[in-house]
């Protein structure tokens, strides 16, 4: 019997401009749930980032234990809701344990594996090959052509002007795209800059209705909970933490603290998990936030901060 050989996924850099030349491949990033799908003797399994088996959350994917006896399959889990990966749509899928109600979930809500690279393959470890191997390879496993599986399993396209392919995602409002080295191995678990991210995140204006300390502290902002204006009152889109640190959370807690309010200014009752150590203020500060895309119920999905709009006000935000 075949040993398993267990790798965590190769990570990518954040990058500053994209790279051009032959040497690299570009790729559309998307928007779900990164795995590695294992094949061998004993059957499939399909592992989480942080090498959690998340085998029964996703029941349409089983089938590919018929690709081939032994192989390991880097990719996405993704959930195309109308065309576009919706991070979103994927959560009520991630943490599903029970068989039946992941089976449910996928006539109702399915997902498709996005499969990007080859990590083995009967039995032959193929992290020391080049990417350009690794990828002519996976083209031969058939991965768009098994009968019956349409739209379970694809293979994405690569192309080789990146430029182009970042203003092409920028317009369908996809998450961003990847670039990745030709001639670079596969290096588990290590962030590398043979793999370039460049997300694409708009920038929106909100206003703090409410801060949390740092845990084990009372002084040192951790976060602030924005919100946006409407006709109706400010309505919450969730809380900030990234970027908040040093200078910037003591300019943020001294224009803060001197507008704490008894209760919350949000429309909405706020789960407790928002509500519990929150400190709420009256909605005047206005804040930049930097974010992928908001979700499906209204928040900001991975926002991060980057500085204090003295020249608006919240009647600036509110909707024409």
């Amino acid at each position: 019997m075949r040993q398993t050989v267990r790798v965590l996924p190769m990570l990518a850099t954040k990058g500053d401009h994209v790279p051009a030349g032959a040497g690299w491949a570009h790729e559309v990033k998307w928007d779900g749930m990164r795995v590695l799908v294992e094949r061998n003797a004993r059957g499939l399994r399909i592992f989480s980032r942080n090498e959690n088996d998340v085998t029964v959350s996703f029941p349409e994917l089983h089938a590919l234990a018929g690709v081939a006896e032994d192989f390991v399959l880097d990719g996405e889990v993704v959930a195309l809701g109308e065309g576009v990966p919706s991070f979103g749509a994927l959560a009520d899928r991630m943490h599903v344990k029970d068989a039946s109600r992941a089976l449910r979930l996928a006539e109702k809500n399915p997902v498709t594996l996005i499969a990007f690279d080859l990590l083995r393959l009967d039995g032959e470890d193929l992290t020391a090959k080049p990417l350009s191997e690794r990828r002519e390879r996976l083209m031969t496993l058939g991965l768009d052509t098994l009968p019956d599986r349409m739209g379970a399993w694809h293979v994405p396209p690569t192309y080789d002007d990146g430029a182009m392919l970042l203003e092409a995602a920028t317009q369908q409002g996809l998450e961003g795209i990847v670039s990745k080295r030709l001639s670079a191995p596969y290096r588990p678990g290590v962030r590398s800059k043979d793999w370039m991210k460049f997300p694409i995140r708009p920038t929106g204006s909100f206003v703090v209705g409410g801060f949390r300390y740092e845990t084990d502290s009372t002084h040192r902002l951790g976060a602030v909970l924005v919100g946006q204006p409407t006709a109706t009152g400010l309505q919450f889109r969730g809380r900030v933490g990234s970027g908040i640190a040093g200078k910037a959370g003591r300019l943020l807690a001294d224009l803060l603290t001197p507008l704490v309010l008894d209760e919350s200014p949000f429309t909405e009752v706020l789960p407790r998990l928002d509500r519990q150590g929150t400190v709420w203020v009256r909605p005047e500060v206005i804040v930049d936030v930097q974010y992928l895309r908001l979700t499906n119920d209204g928040r900001l999905r991975q926002p991060a901060y980057r500085g204090v709009r003295t020249d608006l006000s919240p009647a600036d935000l509110a909707p024409e």
